[in-house]
């Protein structure tokens, strides 16, 4: 299927990134391409802004990110836009988590994550080798370098504006368990979850997501009715299908996933299915050069 969006919103892990957490020169080569057609493309992210430094390769150039599943967005330096979390529920949800010794991460906005030093055994303890088989290889990776490069580990938190909680479990009956204690507090206040793998789960500020997070970046680029396309794997990438006028999931994604989008790639994440599909179906239906809106 051919198409010509306005405006590419792509996923980072499991789309973009591959199995070891890194983008090809094919990948980087193809929005390139893209952007000089004059299609916008923007990164939809359920990573917040700090885990992106060092991620991304060299010259790797998009028009916006929308970071943390929709709770900020950004053009270069420019802020476009932030949410942030009630101390109150970031509080509540901490003290749950040590209850139950749930592996955590607080992203501040802009700053690498926390954890508070009374919770590091429990914390530590959740990623220690061998890894589990039925936690993914990338979020394995991921967790592992939290551990010893990126989480701040603090008496007490240091920042007011927190941008999203992360949760990590072993096991999926344990990320299971601490979901439903989630629903429970979620009947005494408000706020979204969504996971981005079977082993994990995610809080953000109620009716955030990438859906809103793209509704801001074209309101902020005046695409507002353009026609859009968003390729992604996992459940956080479902309100961001939802959403655009075309939904692309990829062929790694789960079944349900795949069930509920117009299309899916022909080749993984660890194949440049990012690459093969704008190639042939995004920029092969371009017959000349326009110019940027």
């Amino acid at each position: 299927m051919s198409i010509k969006p306005k405006a590419v919103f792509l996923d980072m892990d499991g789309t973009i990134l591959n199995h070891h957490n890194k983008v090809s020169a094919e990948t980087k080569q193809i929005i390139d391409e893209l952007r000089n057609e004059g299609i916008f493309v923007f990164i939809a992210t359920g990573r917040s802004s700090a885990e992106l430094v060092g991620m991304l390769p060299e010259g790797f150039m998009v028009d916006g990110i929308i970071t943390a599943n929709g709770m900020a967005g950004y053009i270069g330096n420019e802020v476009v836009f932030e949410h942030s979390l009630p101390l109150d529920l970031v509080e509540a949800i901490i003290k749950k988590a040590r209850e139950h010794k749930i592996y955590y991460e607080l992203f501040p906005h802009g700053q690498s994550q926390q954890v508070l030093k009374q919770d590091k055994e429990f914390v530590e303890a959740a990623v220690r080798d061998p890894k589990p088989e039925s936690v993914q290889t990338n979020e394995w990776i991921s967790r592992q370098q939290a551990i010893k490069e990126d989480i701040r580990w603090v008496e007490e938190l240091t920042e007011s504006h927190f941008s999203k909680f992360y949760f990590f479990a072993r096991t999926r009956d344990e990320i299971d368990n601490w979901k439903q204690e989630l629903e429970e507090l979620q009947k005494l206040m408000q706020f979204t979850m969504t996971p981005s793998s079977p082993n994990n789960m995610e809080v953000m500020v109620a009716n955030v997501s990438k859906a809103s997070g793209i509704a801001q970046m074209l309101e902020r680029f005046g695409l507002i009715g353009f026609e859009t396309l968003a390729i992604g794997d996992s459940d956080n990438d479902v309100k961001m299908f939802e959403y655009v006028s075309h939904a692309v999931a990829m062929k790694n994604a789960p079944a349900h996933i795949q069930a509920v989008v117009d299309e899916v790639t022909a080749f993984t994440c660890d194949e440049n299915g990012v690459y093969h599909y704008l190639k042939t179906s995004v920029l092969a239906n371009i017959a000349k050069k326009s110019p940027r809106a």
